[in-house]
């Protein structure tokens, strides 16, 4: 029997992550939207490519959950984005409401699903999620970091003029302003980036990849980054359908890891067919551990103001 994966949310996001998925051949997907036709459209625009492209897929677009059932993976991008004159708070409250519908819908007729959050803000969405489906902490899982460190991986090999695919890095913590990039563990096939340029050059590059988001924004305008997120989600979910066991930083419900605790931050884990399989605690250095915690604090702060608000 193949796999099922369905995505929650047909806007730019979620339309590349079905394609994606539907493109390398990993599962059968189905798209889910509440505006009427738009995931119908897309889904058969899909399907449509798939004897031009050579996947043999099925791609259902619904605007109910009922096709979902049986899900081995849930990808939630479902959810609004900011717009002028609404708070973070606003945003914040908006999408717990769109996310915390979805889970519920999508964990009540796949309650053996592993859940992928994207919607913003990550970190409190993979709060609401998981709190909302009952399900354990291996199977909730948040894409930031994946994103991050590949944005960070990005901005270096462009800066050093070598193949993105010698590249490697990692960027911690929540998915935001306090995100904590590496440097330390970050390289180009082995040689610390600290050998091939000077600090300066470092800490713009950090800089940056913290305002990663942000720039794509500035070009766009009317929206926000999508091939990226998508691509670096549907990684996630090749890890888990294929048993890769991937070494990925994800935003994972820590339970002392780090020193933190009943929060969603990013470390790095291993991705399988049974969701988060380990955690890794790395020995982090006092600068290191400081920022960490400060991206934690942030986090905490969001999730004290759902806390208020929602109960």
């Amino acid at each position: 029997m193949p796999k099922k994966v369905t995505v929650i949310g047909a806007g730019n996001v979620g339309a590349n992550t079905a394609q994606k998925i539907a493109a390398k051949e990993l599962a059968d997907v189905v798209l889910v939207d509440v505006v009427e036709g738009v995931p119908q459209g897309k889904g058969l625009d899909m399907l449509e490519s798939a004897p031009v492209e050579g996947y043999d897929v099925r791609i259902t677009g619904t605007n109910g959950y009922e096709e979902t059932a049986g899900s081995d993976i849930v990808v939630i991008t479902a959810g609004f984005p900011r717009k002028p004159g609404m708070s973070r708070d606003d945003l914040l409250l908006a999408n717990y409401e769109v996310v915390k519908s979805a889970t519920e819908q999508a964990a009540k007729r796949s309650p053996n699903a592993i859940l992928i959050l994207v919607t913003n803000p990550l970190d409190a969405m993979c709060w609401t999620a998981l709190k909302t489906s009952g399900f354990p902490r291996e199977r909730v899982i948040g894409m930031a970091g994946v994103l991050d460190s590949a944005r960070f991986r990005t901005f270096i090999a462009e800066e050093l003029n070598v193949s993105f695919e010698n590249v490697t890095a990692m960027v911690l913590g929540g998915h935001g302003d306090t995100m904590v990039p590496l440097v330390r563990f970050t390289n180009v096939s082995g040689i610390p980036i600290s050998e091939l340029m000077d600090k300066a050059t470092i800490e713009r590059l950090v800089q940056r990849t913290r305002d990663g988001g942000a720039e794509i924004v500035k070009h766009l305008k009317t929206g926000s980054a999508y091939y990226a997120p998508a691509a670096s989600a549907v990684e996630m979910v090749e890890s888990i359908l294929k048993d890769k066991k991937k070494v990925l930083p994800c935003a994972a419900y820590l339970d002392g890891e780090y020193g933190i605790r009943e929060l969603f931050v990013g470390v790095p884990v291993k991705l399988g067919k049974n969701g988060i399989e380990k955690i890794y605690e790395i020995q982090l250095q006092d600068d290191e551990r400081a920022a960490l915690k400060k991206s934690a604090d942030a986090v905490h702060e969001l999730i004290t103001v759902l806390k208020q608000k929602v109960q």
